[in-house]
């Protein structure tokens, strides 16, 4: 555990110190802002008063697909770049297990999406106030839920994929493939084979965010799904290291 938290730390310090990083964390929550100033403009404007009164959603909702652009981004350079600096050999003949350096840049990359989560609260926040009788917290914090978990799935892949590769852009560009297939393409085939499209339906990345945690639903198939593609993600980053090891 400690060797995790080591390289947790390591990872969350190389995030507040690249430029990538930062331009990742001003867009999204430049968007997510101005999708809320949108929002409030009309509310405030609209003739017809408070009766279709923003929710969470205008700020829960971008998030997920917000990720899809990001992670990709921050994710690139996390094992690919340790390759191109001439850094894994290092990280290979350490004390440290394989597991336990994909699990602790997960968690350091997670913990960098947390905080630009806590950056995000005030909208909600003022959002409260400016409606009546004020937002439903329960759905608010089910959505908050959606997007800790969809980060956590995307983030784990995205570093699965860097494992394998010494490229960055290559580490890119496949991740947003993956990404693109999850959130557009995996669903379509529910609305072909309606018998046997349950499948698919379940896969569907956007549908899990926005079916169920967005509309304040809590479903344990949903959770499980969420947690699946984390633990799939770290178990290709583990084997991708595990074979460079034995090269």
């Amino acid at each position: 555990m400690r060797n995790i938290w080591t390289i947790a730390k390591r990872e969350l310090e190389t995030y507040f110190s690249s430029p990538v990083a930062y331009t990742v964390a001003f867009l999204f929550l430049l968007i997510i802002g101005l999708i809320f100033a949108l929002n409030i403009l009309t509310l405030t404007s609209s003739p017809f008063g408070y009766t279709d009164a923003p929710d969470s959603r205008i700020i829960t909702g971008p998030m997920a697909f917000l990720l899809i652009l990001a992670v990709p981004a921050l994710t690139m350079r996390t094992l690919a770049d340790e390759v191109k600096m001439g850094t894994m050999e290092l990280l290979l003949t350490a004390p440290v297990r394989d597991a336990e350096l994909i699990i602790g840049k997960w968690l350091g990359a997670l913990l960098f999406f947390i905080a630009l989560l806590a950056f995000t609260l005030v909208f909600p926040i003022m959002l409260n106030r400016l409606v009546t009788p004020g937002i439903d917290i329960m759905m608010t914090l089910a959505g908050y839920l959606g997007a800790l978990l969809a980060a956590s799935a995307l983030l784990a892949l995205g570093i699965g994929i860097s494992a394998l590769f010494d490229n960055q852009i290559a580490a890119f560009f496949v991740t947003l493939s993956l990404f693109v297939v999850l959130w557009w393409l995996i669903g379509a085939p529910a609305n072909i084979l309606p018998g046997s499209g349950e499948v698919f339906r379940y896969l569907d990345f956007s549908a899990q965010v926005y079916d169920n945690f967005n509309q304040g639903i809590l479903n344990l198939s949903s959770i499980v799904y969420f947690l699946s593609l984390t633990a799939l993600g770290l178990f290709i980053g583990t084997t991708a290291v595990e074979l460079r090891r034995w090269r």
